[in-house]
């Protein structure tokens, strides 16, 4: 199969979608998204290059992703959703040489050969705590319908910690809005999951008033960012608990969400593995995987804030910290994480439909992080033999076109500076094109 023939085929798919009857009420759905990523890095100046760099010389990429949605009520208060996926990609250099990688979708691919899988499995109870109720809109694994605005829900099963926590009205999804990692949660929030995002556990949310306080637990990896789960749930698993209020300024909405997550796993301490290096000279850079054998506690905290200016004008802002002491667990090499930015609807320009967006991030790592790579460690995302250690920064900018109901055509651009925090590489320009249907 060509590699590309996927992409032919999706723009078809909403023309056979099933017409979705307007109903107050529903018992089941049937939901379905189609999207396609290109990319293309140019070339950019590096002193030198490791086993673990982003390649200097340019390249291009790709991902694809199809996804089925299916969800039903069945009883009062509860759902049951399953999703199926099959996805396919090359994304830039095998996903490689960033702190805040250049596509959220490259998680849900595993090489150029379409491959299907189960991506979610879950059931969602809901328990009424008042009498007054609001009306939830379908989207993707929900329903609509009525619900009480003072409520518990529990959602239990195999799903993802982004699901639940670290929401975002303006930057959160890859295939709608931003398509960096840092824009779609915390770089820093190193969520337990499989290496494609998703586990299995528990997430329950307490919603009163203007508040609402979350807490939940995951399994996570049996090795740091592998595929396969480690199930031993009551002794390896991140966990996670979230605060947020909402509210209203000036007559617009808006929330700020806090958050904590503890993981619980057997990893590397960078300490260790620095001093691994320095009394093995001549051994394997990758000495994390030499002193990974002890259960360590990683923590991390951040702040997450959303706010309406206008009815087509939102703002964002997202700072969070990790302890920094260990390898990465699930996400991505950052230890510190600093993101904000805007989006804009095209009512103004008589394109209602349309989106502009527009952000600004830093990603840092500890010291115990850059003394690793410094000595030429390389760790499971980085490592260019070296490091001229300065912050990552990053600024992307988005325009969304809504080509037909269902259908939209986005062009983005990602200015880098100092891709995995080296100063001795970039800065280096990333242009996407992408495709996303729903139907």
């Amino acid at each position: 199969m060509h590699r590309h023939l996927p992409f032919v085929a999706l723009l078809a798919l909403p023309y056979f979608a099933l017409a979705e009857a307007e109903q107050s009420e529903e018992t089941w759905q049937i939901k379905g998204q189609a999207t396609y990523v290109w990319q293309k890095s140019g070339s950019f100046p590096a002193t030198y290059s490791g086993p673990n760099s982003l390649d200097a010389r340019g390249e291009t990429a790709y991902t694809f992703t199809t996804t089925a949605y299916l969800g039903i009520r069945p009883w009062r208060g509860g759902e049951a959703y399953l999703n199926i996926e099959a996805g396919q990609g090359d994304p830039l250099s095998g996903l490689t040489g960033l702190g805040g990688f250049t596509n959220g979708e490259a998680t849900r691919v595993s090489g150029t050969q379409i491959k299907a899988y189960r991506q979610r499995l879950f059931l969602r109870q809901t328990w009424a705590l008042g009498e007054e109720t609001e009306y939830v809109e379908a989207d993707f694994n929900q329903l609509a319908g009525h619900v009480a605005k003072d409520r518990f829900v529990l959602t239990i099963g195999n799903f993802s910690s982004l699901d639940v926590f670290d929401d975002n009205k303006y930057a959160k999804d890859p295939r709608r809005q931003f398509l960096n990692w840092s824009n779609m949660a915390h770089a820093a929030y190193d969520y337990a999951a499989d290496a494609r995002g998703f586990g299995w556990g528990f997430a329950a949310e307490w919603y009163q008033g203007d508040w609402t306080l979350r807490l939940g637990r995951m399994t996570g990896p049996k090795e740091p960012n592998g595929q396969s789960v480690d199930f031993n749930i009551l002794n390896h698993y991140g966990d996670q608990i979230e605060l947020e209020h909402r509210h209203a300024i000036a007559g617009q909405a808006g929330a700020v969400r806090l958050l904590a997550f503890r993981n619980r796993a057997v990893l590397a301490r960078y300490r260790d593995a620095s001093a691994w290096l320095a009394s093995h000279p001549g051994s394997d850079p990758q000495a994390i995987f030499d002193v990974r054998n002890g259960e360590v506690t990683k923590y991390g905290l951040g702040l997450n804030v959303e706010q309406a200016v206008n009815d087509e004008l939102g703002v964002f802002l997202r700072i969070a910290r990790a302890d920094g002491r260990t390898e990465t667990y699930a996400f991505t090499e950052v230890d510190s994480s600093f993101a904000t930015g805007l989006e804009l609807q095209g009512n103004a320009w008589r394109r209602p439909g349309d989106t502009l967006g527009l952000a600004w991030m830093r990603n840092t790592i500890s010291k115990d992080r850059r003394s690793y790579l410094s000595d030429g460690g390389i760790s499971f995302f980085i490592g260019d033999g070296a490091l001229k250690y300065q912050p990552e920064s990053i600024i992307e900018a988005y325009y969304s076109v809504l080509a037909h109901r269902g259908i939209w055509l986005t062009a983005n651009f990602q200015h880098i500076d100092r891709p995995a925090y080296n100063d001795d590489r970039g800065p280096v320009n990333v242009t996407s094109l992408r495709f996303h249907a729903e139907f």
